[in-house]
């Protein structure tokens, strides 16, 4: 035949080298119309054509079977094509969550090790991530005596990391994984809840207001920009004016059961992990109160 092509004339008319295609050959996806007395490959002019849409498809990103699937009809292209887009997206997430582990340890200087860690972390899958995320709070709020309206609003609580991730969010991410990973660190944030969590017996517990309405977080704020001192007579009277009429034994005790488990640090990353300025971390703040707390109970603010 006038148009029979050997595979190297048909390397020289489609610009591929002569292994790409007879690898190509030997894999299905371009079988050598017809033979030659000396049984080398022959291709007709349709072969270059086919070349170029094996090409195209290579191109895409697709492998050498489902280029075949497509070739041969078993499955369409607007298919593939789909799985690809969703692979594509994968690959891309990916990719920039590794940009964003990348900068923070550019900005930190982080030694292998934490390097390591702060990879294999923040590359969790969304799945993962989620599940890490479920049995913290199963653990943590399961065993509270909450409302149908708080469980759910348990229920509906996300922490994860967004698509396109900042360093910062990444580096948040990565402590805020770890601790709530850290099984001392669930077992005290479980203590302080069941201290300061408003439930159907008890609408509201002493001392709730300093996780929950932040009002006295902001007054001891005030406070300690006059400077005063949490041992004394004047910080004794703002703990009245704070918590009328509750026993400040037991607000102490919800204070620091608080502080032990590192409640604000653990608020302060879930914001940073969300990307939301929320309100500014206040352990300082919480170091006043709970020594001023400490001495009206105990010290001379008791007697």
């Amino acid at each position: 035949m006038d148009d029979e092509l050997t595979i190297g004339e048909l390397a020289a008319r489609t610009g591929l080298p002569v292994r790409t295609l007879r690898f190509w050959s030997d894999e299905g996806v371009l079988p050598p119309t017809s033979r030659s007395t000396g049984n080398y490959r022959l291709y007709d002019s349709a072969s270059v054509a086919r070349v170029d849409l094996v090409r195209a498809l290579r191109e895409l990103g697709l492998g050498l079977d489902e280029v075949g699937r497509v070739l041969d009809g078993r499955v369409g292209v607007a298919e593939v094509a789909r799985a690809h887009v969703v692979a594509i997206d994968a690959r891309i997430r990916a990719l920039k969550v590794s940009r964003a582990v990348l900068s923070v340890v550019a900005e930190r200087g982080a030694s292998t090790e934490e390097t390591a860690l702060m990879n294999r972390l923040a590359r969790l899958s969304t799945e993962e991530r989620a599940r890490v995320v479920e049995e913290f709070k199963e653990e943590v709020f399961g065993p509270l005596p909450l409302t149908p309206e708080q469980r759910e609003r348990m229920r509906g609580l996300r922490i994860d990391l967004p698509d396109d991730p900042t360093a910062d969010q990444v580096d948040a991410w990565v402590e805020l994984a770890e601790l709530v990973g850290d099984s001392g660190f669930r077992e005290r944030m479980r203590e302080a809840l069941a201290l300061s969590t408003p439930t159907p017996d008890r609408p509201r517990p002493p001392g709730a207001s300093i996780w929950w309405a932040r009002y006295v977080v902001g007054e001891v704020g005030r406070a300690v920009g006059r400077g005063v001192p949490p041992e004394g007579a004047e910080a004794v009277g703002l703990l009245g004016e704070w918590f009328p009429g509750e026993d400040l034994a037991a607000v102490l005790r919800s204070c620091e059961a608080g502080v032990a488990a590192r409640l604000e640090r653990y608020r302060v990353l879930v914001s940073r992990v969300r990307g939301v300025r929320g309100w500014p971390e206040a352990t300082g703040e919480l170091g006043w109160l709970g020594r001023a707390l400490r001495f009206a109970v105990e010290g001379e603010g008791a007697r």
